[in-house]
């Protein structure tokens, strides 16, 4: 399959290097030509960890969108949430061909919905979306030409919009651990990056700003009070997830679905102990500052699109509420502004049966 990568971060260059060992042609765009150039000048997309060691070479490496998308079969945009407004925007003025599949991967909370909702406000068809509730990776990129990759999901929530069947199909041949669930408001409150991150970004906030990140988010900033809130914070999760209709794991139960806890653990109401000790995140560098992507994505990206589901179905999310607000008064910023609002779904005003009905065959 000749698949069309957006992004040349982490992510990104993971996927190119486990779909090119799959077999698959890859086209590997990135806005910014200074990313693209540690890969040029390597040759390819260096990798490391446990996909093994090796190069993988794209057909293309390019900044021009319309090149990438040319005569291919699926897009991946690997992108962090917070540019998909804008890559939604740049595919739809592409003219992106509606019959080509878009995997989202992830999508996070409502990712799926923000494409829809740009491609009808600009009047193009909305192609075939499939919406990854995480990155199918844990991967940095230590060095500029090369990705680390410590950890590949074994199973990740998927799911299309209405007529999507192609792009499901498509999302798990190229990725075999997505697992489909009934529909994307299921994916986006199976996010586990917006539970994960906003209690240990706020209650660790002048640890981070002291100390520039010198330490492990998952380990040292994984105290019993931040697990307790963390804990407060998936409870709403998962009472926002039964007013659909869906009873979603826990969030160490998940992350033990995903493989980043650990197998072993049978006390999954002991989210400190558990998430501390998983392999994949336990030697992970907390943000160095406030301009971490923990701050810009999961609060404007994560629990903003969260709570709009939350009062779509009239169900009380405090702890969220109150993680948000701190956000914001912390970094400065105002999430509401550029984040994954109601209207940036295209869900502004709908009540929970339009919204079923929305996501719903």
């Amino acid at each position: 399959m000749r698949v069309a990568i957006l992004g040349a971060g982490a992510g990104g260059a993971a996927a190119v290097a486990e779909l090119m060992q799959a077999g698959h042609e890859i086209n590997l765009w990135n806005r910014s030509g200074e990313t693209l150039a540690p890969f040029e000048l390597a040759g390819g997309v260096e990798y490391a960890g446990v996909l093994g060691t090796g190069l993988a070479r794209p057909r293309l490496m390019t900044t021009d969108l319309a090149a990438a998308l040319r005569n291919v079969d699926a897009v991946v945009c690997t992108l962090p949430t917070f540019l998909h407004g804008a890559v939604a925007r740049a595919l739809a003025d592409a003219a992106l061909p509606p019959d080509v599949p878009l995997v989202l991967n992830p999508g996070h909370t409502g990712g799926a919905l923000e494409f829809r909702a740009t491609f009808t406000a600009r009047g193009m068809p909305v192609p075939l979306i499939a919406d990854f509730s995480t990155l199918t990776y844990v991967a940095r990129k230590l060095e500029p030409q090369r990705v680390t990759v410590t950890g590949r999901a074994n199973q990740v929530r998927v799911a299309a919009l209405p007529g999507g069947d192609e792009a499901l199909r498509v999302a798990h041949e190229l990725f075999p651990a997505a697992s489909p669930v009934r529909d994307v408001i299921a994916v986006g409150l199976s996010n586990m990056n917006m539970v994960l991150h906003p209690p240990g970004a706020i209650l660790a906030a002048a640890w981070v700003e002291a100390r520039s990140g010198d330490f492990t988010f998952y380990v040292d900033a994984m105290t019993a009070g931040v697990a307790r809130v963390m804990k407060a914070l998936d409870e709403e999760r998962r009472a926002v997830a039964r007013a659909y209709g869906h009873e979603l794991p826990n969030v160490i139960e998940e992350m033990q679905a995903i493989g980043t806890v650990d197998k072993s653990v049978t006390d999954t109401t002991d989210f400190a102990r558990a998430i501390a000790g998983g392999e994949a995140n336990r030697r992970i560098k907390a943000p160095p500052s406030l301009a971490h992507r923990y701050y810009l994505e999961d609060f404007g990206h994560g629990l903003l699109p969260f709570m709009a589901f939350a009062d779509v179905a009239g169900v009380p999310v405090p702890v969220a509420g109150s993680l948000f607000a701190l956000g914001e008064t912390l970094v400065g910023t105002s999430y509401r502004e550029r984040g994954r609002t109601a209207e940036a779904m295209g869900i502004a005003g709908f009540d929970r049966d339009r919204l079923l009905a929305l996501v719903r065959s």
